[in-house]
């Protein structure tokens, strides 16, 4: 169980270390991405006012399992929401997680739908 605890604190340091760097605001939201074993969901954060724009998730899509390809249907999805708001340009906020898997595919999906990050 230490493990876990460990693992659990080394991500912990990592949300803090990027969360002290990024910020969103209403022209530049933070593309903020969780997931889970068997989801992935995706939010663009406007932090001056605290409320969250835009949000799109594999549960919202209906999608079953935690694959890359659910993670490309949700970035495209969540670009779409964005541009219909006439928001362009986010920063990027990858909570912690390292930058490969859904973490990238969710990104590449958003960046080709036409977001800028």
């Amino acid at each position: 169980m230490k493990k876990i605890y460990q693992k659990i604190a080394r991500l912990e340091r990592r949300k803090k270390r990027i969360r002290k760097k990024i910020s969103g605001t209403p022209s530049c939201p933070r593309l903020r991405v969780t997931k889970t074993l068997n989801h992935i969901y995706a939010q663009l954060i406007d932090d001056t006012q605290g409320k969250t724009l835009v949000s799109a998730s594999s549960v919202q899509l209906k999608i079953k399992g935690g694959n890359i390809e659910s993670a490309k249907q949700v970035g495209s999805e969540l670009a779409k929401k964005a541009l219909a708001l006439s928001i362009e340009k986010v920063a990027f906020d990858r909570g912690g997680h390292l930058y490969h898997g859904r973490v990238k595919a969710l990104a590449d999906s958003a960046r080709e739908a036409g977001l800028k990050f």
